[in-house]
């Protein structure tokens, strides 16, 4: 079944309230009050992306968004030490030309394949306004990142949401129809499934007059990345981000990969928006982190063992969940329902993701942390489980 969302009307508890509003301007004669109450029939609203919870308080396992367990490169700490705060009185290069040239040489691409944005949903969200123009509703499926139809709602695009299969896998053939675009996280998000390369493929061949958005913020973990794609489809963009495996959510790195055609027009929208987007020590900072393929290999295989060892672990305490190609699980259990988790988790200082409602109801997303706290939550679950049965 697909759904189709709209920009969100005046709620009618909204609409009496300017009504008596006006009513009560218009019998006192305060025209400048009567305005007031029709100033904001222009407002753009929209729904907002929720994020998932910072808690401040010390002593918590704070596995509910994605983050990398592991500090940054040491290259970054070093580069961080020795910074210039002198040079912060100047504005940094417009064109990141330091860490555009270290992405461009990491994925073999030229460096005007290659746009850079704070985090990726700042990349996504200028391709959003740049691309999804037609008046046609561009596809995302049903559950995914739940920022797509946010942006839609924000820049007026109109859009559909074929759903996933009974086993969260994308149904091929929903983005074989007419669209305006198309954005496909891989692997997913919050079911960390990635679809084979072939499948991605078929979609951006088969969709020539349409933008393709490849998310590929989770496919250092073991997803199959669409990067050796981007030469031979001048419609295809593939985003990555320095937040999850390069461990520098805090920075906001993000960038996008495509033909030099697709990223001319990116650059045009961000020229025309803000031209000093990133700062100079993210500039710097980003390009030393991408150099550092040993530790960049390091962290995602550590990462990626104590995913698997997470996986056994929950299985046998009768936790099911679609084998994850990204640092996360999304898990439900056999009896014990997903908000019930959540609630005495975070009691006990253990904060993971809920997605309220519909088909991810039941599901915790379980974000993969040190082993250290991994051991902390599978002892939790173990106990609690233990007295429940």
């Amino acid at each position: 079944m697909e759904t189709e969302r709209k920009l969100p009307d005046r709620t009618a508890g909204q609409e009496k309230t300017e009504e008596k509003s006006m009513a009560g301007n218009s019998a006192t004669g305060n025209g400048a009050a009567r305005e007031a109450a029709l100033w904001e029939r222009g407002v753009r609203r929209v729904v907002p992306y929720t994020p998932g919870e910072q808690p401040r308080q010390a002593g918590i396992i704070k596995l509910n968004t994605n983050e990398c367990p592991y500090p940054p490169s040491p290259q970054v700490k070093r580069l961080a030490a020795e910074f210039e705060t002198e040079l912060l009185r100047l504005y940094p290069d417009p064109e990141a030309s330091l860490l555009v040239k270290s992405i461009a040489k990491r994925f073999c691409v030229e460096e005007d394949q290659v746009f850079v944005g704070v985090g990726s949903d700042d990349v996504l969200a200028m391709a959003f306004l740049t691309f999804f123009n037609t008046g046609q509703p561009i596809l995302f499926p049903d559950v995914t990142y739940s920022f797509y139809d946010v942006w839609a709602q924000l820049f007026g695009i109109p859009w559909r949401r074929p759903a996933l299969d009974e086993s969260f896998r994308l149904v091929k053939e929903d983005y074989l129809a007419p669209n305006g675009g198309i954005v496909i996280a891989n692997p997913n998000a919050p079911t960390g499934i990635c679809e084979p390369l072939s499948v991605i493929e078929e979609i951006v061949a088969k969709n020539p007059a349409s933008l393709v958005i490849i998310d590929e913020a989770y496919v250092d973990f073991g997803g199959e990345s669409a990067m050796p794609l981007v030469d031979k489809y001048e419609n295809l963009l593939v985003v990555q981000t320095f937040s999850k495996s390069r461990a520098m959510a805090g920075m906001r790195v993000g960038f996008a990969v495509g033909s030099r055609k697709a990223i001319r027009y990116l650059r045009d929208v961000k020229f025309s928006f803000n031209s000093y987007t990133m700062d100079a020590p993210t500039i710097a900072w980003g390009a030393a982190s991408m150099e550092d393929e040993a530790y960049f290999q390091e962290t995602v295989g550590r990462v990626v063992e104590t995913r698997e060892y997470l996986k056994r672990e929950l299985a046998s305490l009768g936790f099911s969940f679609p084998d994850s190609r990204a640092n996360f699980l999304f898990a439900s259990h056999s009896h014990v329902p997903a908000r019930e988790l959540f609630e005495a988790l975070k009691e006990a200082g253990i904060y993971v993701r809920y997605f309220p409602g519909g088909r991810t109801g039941n599901y915790l997303r379980i974000t993969v942390g040190t082993p250290e706290q991994t051991e902390s939550l599978l002892a939790f679950l173990k106990k609690y489980l233990e007295e429940k049965a």
